[in-house]
């Protein structure tokens, strides 16, 4: 826009926001009321980060087998970043740990997430699976699992054994990195950086 450095624009639009998190969450409306954007620029910009969310999206999906937490971050992580509240996602796997399903199955606030392992399992139990692996978000920044979220793994895992889907890992994903429950109940190093 004539008489605004474009750069100058761009970091008063993320200064606005709250970052790139909060531009990604950011509604055309919000934006267009920044100094030196308009409707139109506002929506170029939208959609521009939803085109962009898409194509990770796409290069998620080729990783179909997941071998640790940082493969469980790979896939999910594009549409859990910048989230305000806790996101729950199951994901199914075969024997070789290929994905056969994936599914969100809570939402819930800032810092939890009701989920009740009925819901964990309907998706599993349809979808034939041989074991599942438990994802949520820390919008808080810090993967370091709470209480609630060992003894939720704890109930998670009691309910595998009973149905014959064993739960073989819960992952916590934030900006801050990853940290696998699996690994930190065993006393292992817990926490892997991501990003």
């Amino acid at each position: 826009r004539p008489g605004r450095d474009a750069t100058a624009v761009a970091y008063d639009v993320l200064a606005a926001v709250g970052g790139v998190p909060g531009l990604a969450r950011a509604w055309p409306q919000e934006l267009a009321s920044i100094d030196g954007l308009g409707p139109a620029q506002a929506a170029r910009v939208v959609a521009a980060l939803a085109l962009g969310a898409r194509a990770v999206d796409r290069t998620r999906a080729r990783l179909d087998v997941l071998h640790c937490a940082d493969d469980v971050r790979f896939r999910l992580w594009p549409r859990l970043a910048g989230l305000e509240h806790e996101v729950f996602y199951v994901v199914g796997i075969d024997a070789r740990n290929t994905v056969m399903i994936e599914a969100e199955v809570g939402r819930g606030h800032l810092t939890a997430v009701d989920v009740h392992p009925r819901e964990v399992f309907r998706p599993l139990v349809r979808a034939g699976v041989a074991a599942a692996v438990c994802v949520h978000n820390h919008p808080s920044g810090d993967p370091t699992p709470s209480e609630p979220d060992l003894a939720l793994t704890q109930r998670l895992r009691a309910g595998g054994e009973l149905l014959g889907i064993p739960v073989i890992d819960h992952v916590i994903l934030a900006d801050g990195g990853t940290v696998s429950i699996a690994e930190w109940l065993a006393g292992q190093p817990a926490a892997a950086a991501g990003g």
